[in-house]
């Protein structure tokens, strides 16, 4: 990855909806952005760079009445790594024939010049238009696939996949309906940045397990650095010793202050006690290790500075709200779905 964002283009036609054109522009933008500002009081390094483009530049009405203004017109659009086609929200039987004929001699144009194309839901029926998914795998809303299948039947479509990498390259990329648009975004993401980036903006917008909870995804806010010089410098010493027996004793000794005193201004300047400090580092390596290895529980226990197993999947438990066995079921899964994603990368990255 270099130093200049990747540039992501969002096409915009009136029938499609905002919910999924700024929600993807929103997840772009949070990439790199949002997970120095939740860990470290500050926003971090802009990775990506979404923009919004159209037939022209004026206010463009699309469903349910919303307003987009597009950043760019087509013609006048900047050079994309990536071009992201929203749904298509009309009905399944709606001719499309001459109906988008700039978007898809556009798409059609970027796709030569060797631009990453993806299509959120029925936005596939797009790039079938322009004839790019002839002769390969594609994917749509369950309710398009038939339609998708009889209109273009040299395209493979696949109705149970929610995800298709396919073409020369894997350049066109698909997802199936509803919210999986959110599930593209990502995929996108761990392709042009890298995985842990991706998996920073899921835990960020809570993607996937809305029904768990925020605790899962809590990846410490309180861990920023504190203006207290000497609780700071604990802090520094702690991030690279939370493992080691008796460590809030040693942060008394390292602080040179009375043990009352140090605690006050521990919890002052972080907002908790240093213990409660110490488990939450714990517990944040022990969700690194759980979602990237399969180390069993009792040896993440110990590495991580707990000789009781079943204490650590206790307390596991009570500050996640998973176990460590469920935490790595379900977050185990997403990076290894996105690091297929993070192997394949944007051309000329």
């Amino acid at each position: 990855m270099g130093d200049t964002p990747i540039s992501v283009g969002i096409l915009v036609f009136p029938e499609t909806t905002a919910s999924v054109v700024y929600g993807m522009l929103d997840l772009f933008r949070s990439a790199g952005r949002d997970w120095g500002m939740v860990t470290e009081g500050r926003p971090g390094p802009e990775l990506i760079r979404p923009w919004l483009a159209a037939r022209g530049t004026q206010a463009l009405e699309i469903c349910n009445g919303a307003r987009i203004f597009p950043d760019h017109s087509l013609a006048d659009s900047p050079p994309a790594d990536i071009i992201c086609v929203p749904e298509v929200n009309l009905p399944p039987d709606a001719p499309l024939a001459g109906r988008y004929a700039p978007e898809i001699a556009w798409l059609r144009a970027r796709h030569d010049t060797g631009t990453l194309l993806a299509a959120a839901c029925s936005g596939a029926m797009l790039l079938a238009e322009a004839g790019l998914l002839d002769d390969c795998e594609a994917t749509t809303h369950w309710a398009w696939c038939e339609t998708l299948a009889e209109r273009f039947p040299r395209v493979r479509v696949q109705p149970r996949r929610a995800l298709v990498a396919s073409g020369a390259g894997q350049r066109l990329i698909m997802a199936g309906g509803g919210t999986s648009w959110m599930d593209l975004a990502l995929y996108l993401i761990a392709r042009s940045v890298g995985v842990e980036v991706a998996m920073q903006v899921a835990r960020v917008n809570l993607i996937d397990w809305h029904h768990i909870g925020q605790q899962p995804f809590a990846r410490l806010a309180c861990t920023r650095q504190v203006e207290d010089a000497v609780i700071a410098r604990c802090q520094v010493w702690v991030a690279e010793h939370y493992a080691e027996p008796n460590p809030v004793s040693a942060l008394v000794r390292l602080s040179g202050l009375p043990e009352r005193t140090f605690k006050r201004r521990f919890r002052q300047a972080t907002g908790m006690a240093p213990l409660e400090y110490v488990h939450a580092l714990r517990l944040e390596e022990a969700k690194q290790m759980l979602e990237t290895g399969d180390a069993p529980i009792e040896a993440i226990a110990n590495e991580v500075g707990y000789e009781d197993a079943g204490y650590f999947s206790r307390l596991f438990r009570r500050q996640v709200g998973l176990t460590p066995g469920q935490y790595r079921r379900r977050f185990g899964v997403l990076r290894q779905a996105l690091a297929g994603a993070g192997s394949v990368r944007v051309a000329g990255r």
